[in-house]
């Protein structure tokens, strides 16, 4: 999906064991990675960039075992050259990736001497991890670590063409992983000029944002706490070390595109403020014969509360309702639900306080996962909670107690393996609607949420929103470059205001 980095840039990636392996360890059993290896590894498996590890005939046994399991694991390509014909197996790589324009970067320690003297004819550019601070090679490219490599080729990627623009990415590593499998992440240009470097903590912040046009994050993985402020009813956001100093440093470059600004995620962590927010679906205007409405809702202090069983009542809410934390995310505690039968099984109720009773709407174990990607709206039809009658009938041995699950693991089913309704059933144009507005409300690029509609009324019913989700169930070849597109678009508003 990703295009090629033209007459200039980066058209491969070849790694000399010297800056992979520990030659610290004077251990000739074992073989371990030298500090920075694994990351680099890891970043460079999905870079669209054909990557390469080259050593030497009659390297240590466990050496050469541990570097062939990594050319497997990672789908690199495997060189093993001898020192009398280095210059043979420099052209093999040459002409191995001779498709792209540009140059194949050499990735060798300060202290290697082997390919260096031989690349220069092959449009071959050395970069010395220079971990000794005595490189032999004071005119190549020097780095201190491996981390620093993908800033290396980042912006060589950038000079091939004037019009390329570099987002720096950061979240949880396994979110990281999910979307860079798909192609989301190349190191080198996509097909509409976007190249994707990885922000870490591992090195100092402020550099590697002055490098970038555009930063995407998932701040909701990196929320440590949230204060609540009972006199104002509201609630503030902590954020872990990294990402505070993440938003200050994106405080001193103020042209930089941040994808989303972290104001705007906030009504996502609040379940509360969502539901408010879906109030405005009303105003709507649509020729659909269905409506399209947020649940039902009431916000709840103290489950002990006498007047409770009133509340729910003026609420338009009927029992079973689901119970669910005001906390969204980022918190342990924040998918703890329950489905609740009776009011008197409020009181000690485990789900944590202040809570949102939303409606349970009968939807015949059918969910509809909506996922925007700037102007692009994608669905996916997926299983669900059956309807009340049969949460009852599983419960009725149990005399109807709350049915308690984490959103995250496990839902109640009714045991079948499919959903009922289909994509006929489905209004799209009518959410939609639902998804431009909500765009507008809350200015968000990337955001995605669920729909079940109501049996008997056919209401269609926003029941959760969220933000940066995986949109794993949209096939790659469309969501990728519609994920690309987002940015893009985002960076081209944000430039015109």
């Amino acid at each position: 999906m990703g295009g090629g980095s033209g007459g200039g840039g980066v058209r491969g990636i070849l790694l000399d064991s010297s800056v992979i392996l520990d030659s610290t360890s004077n251990d000739n059993e074992t073989a371990s990675l030298r500090s920075g290896a694994d990351y680099l590894l890891r970043k460079l498996r999905h870079s669209n960039i054909p990557t390469g590890i080259c050593y030497a005939v009659g390297l240590q046994e466990a050496n050469a075992i541990l570097l062939e399991k990594l050319i497997s694991e990672y789908s690199f390509e495997g060189f093993i050259y001898n020192s009398s014909s280095i210059e043979d197996t420099v052209k093999s790589v040459s002409q191995s990736w001779n498709n792209n324009g540009g140059s194949i970067l050499h990735v060798v320690l300060n202290s290697y001497e082997g390919f260096l003297s031989f690349t220069s004819d092959f449009k071959w550019m050395n970069v010395v991890v220079n971990v000794d601070g005595l490189s032999k090679n004071p005119n190549g490219i020097c780095v201190e670590k491996l981390e620093e490599l993908p800033m290396i080729i980042c912006e060589l990627n950038e000079k091939s063409n004037e019009d390329n623009l570099v987002v720096g990415y950061i979240m949880k590593p396994s979110r990281e992983a999910d979307f860079a499998k798909r192609g989301a992440f190349p190191l080198n240009p996509t097909q509409n000029g976007l190249i994707f470097l990885p922000l870490t903590f591992d090195l100092p912040i402020l550099p590697q944002l002055k490098k970038v046009d555009i930063i995407i994050h998932k701040a909701t993985d990196e929320i440590s706490s949230i204060e609540r402020s009972n006199s104002c009813n509201s609630s503030k956001i902590i954020y872990t070390t990294g990402m505070l100093e993440l938003q200050r440093c994106i405080g001193e470059i103020p042209d930089c595109c941040v994808i989303d600004p972290f104001d705007n995620i906030f009504p996502v962590v609040d379940r509360l403020k969502i539901q408010e927010i879906l109030l405005g679906l009303v105003e709507i205007k649509t020729e659909s014969q269905c409506k399209i409405r947020g649940p039902y809702f009431l916000k709840v202090d103290n489950f002990e509360d006498l007047e409770l069983e009133k509340r729910l009542h003026e609420a338009k809410l009927s029992l079973p309702s689901i119970v669910k934390p005001q906390v969204a995310c980022g918190v342990a505690d924040a998918h703890s639900m329950a489905i609740v039968f009776k009011a008197a099984d409020f009181p000690g109720l485990s789900v944590p306080l202040p809570a949102i009773v939303q409606e349970y709407v009968d939807h015949s174990s059918t969910l509809f996962k909506f996922y925007v990607l700037g102007e692009k709206v994608f669905y996916a039809v997926k299983k669900s909670t059956p309807n009340a009658n049969i949460l009852k009938k599983s419960t009725e041995s149990n005399q109807f107690k709350p049915l308690l699950f984490d959103s995250l693991k496990s839902l109640p089913t009714d045991g079948n393996k499919n959903p009922k309704l289909k994509e006929q059933d489905l209004d799209f144009g009518l959410v939609t609607n639902a998804a431009n507005y909500l765009r507008s409300v809350l200015d968000l690029t990337i955001f995605g949420f669920d729909v079940v509609i109501e049996e008997g009324t056919r209401d269609h019913v926003i029941v959760d929103v969220n933000y940066l989700p995986s949109f794993k169930e949209v096939p790659n070849e469309v969501a990728i470059p519609a994920f690309w597109d987002a940015i893009k678009m985002k960076y081209k508003l944000r430039n015109k205001e």
